[in-house]
């Protein structure tokens, strides 16, 4: 697993159940693919990518945001997405304390989306 200890200081600067929320996604992630690669943007923001972004997570006060970059292209039969239906860049999964995470189906989405930054990173530039 490629991990940035960065990530890591982000993730134990958050409430108990937070880290618990922030570190099953990183750990779904890294599942999808093992070739992740994790960085901070934005200042504290963690990112997770391959090819391009796959997701973001952010800490709130109530819940953890998981942001998908998947430009509203992967499927979501089972009704995970809790925001940006209408965006073209990422949507938004909200995982609030004691909220089980469906990891199936989470999985299966990061792994269109990392599928889907390699095929738009095989087609190159356009002349």
């Amino acid at each position: 697993m490629n991990t940035d200890t960065r990530v890591d200081d982000y993730i134990a600067g958050l409430a108990d159940w937070q880290q618990d929320i922030c570190r099953e996604v990183r750990r779904l992630v890294h599942e999808a693919d093992p070739a992740v690669e994790e960085t901070i943007k934005f200042t504290d923001r963690p990112y997770f990518v391959l090819d391009g972004n796959i997701c973001a997570l952010l800490g709130t006060k109530d819940h953890v945001n998981v942001f998908l970059y998947d430009r509203a292209s992967v499927p979501d039969p089972e009704g995970i997405i809790t925001s940006g239906h209408g965006n073209k860049t990422a949507r938004m999964i909200s995982v609030y304390r004691d909220q089980p995470i469906n990891a199936p189906a989470l999985v299966e989405m990061f792994r269109h989306i990392i599928a889907a930054n390699r095929a738009r990173r095989s087609v190159g530039p356009r002349r």
